[in-house]
């Protein structure tokens, strides 16, 4: 007489639940490290769009830089890139963007540092070319 059972072993049962334990765990990390990513190529583009709009528009046609950057000061930058991916304006406390003015005499300045921080990488800094 032979005897057939069906269905799983314990152990069979054990491996399964932990390799979906593992693939479960490895997809929630490359998902937030592809979260983070977006987040600081975010803040690039922001940061890039605003130096453009300092070094070939304002200055360029005012042949100094501002003392605050905002979207009426720069209306050729798009006006939702002066709020971080946190929703803070620039030049509010808190706020992941920093435009720092140098040199400056009556709101006309000789210079700026844009920088903005991100979660991943080092800050990211753009200076004006114009010294």
């Amino acid at each position: 007489m032979i005897k057939r059972t069906s269905g799983f072993t314990v152990i069979e049962v054990i491996f399964v639940i932990l390799i979906l334990g593992v693939a479960s765990a490895l997809f929630f990390v490359q998902k937030n490290n592809a979260a983070v990513m977006a987040r600081d190529d975010q803040r690039k583009v922001a940061i890039n769009s605003m130096y453009y709009g300092l070094e070939e528009v304002f200055y360029k046609a005012n042949n100094y830089y501002p003392s605050s950057i905002d979207e009426k000061v720069l209306p050729s930058v798009d006006p939702d890139l002066f709020t971080d991916p946190n929703g803070i304006k620039i030049g509010s406390a808190g706020s992941a963007y920093r435009y720092e003015p140098a040199n400056c005499t009556d709101n006309k300045c000789k210079s700026y540092t844009l920088r903005t921080t991100l979660e991943n990488e080092a800050d990211f800094i753009k200076t004006s070319r114009n010294n």
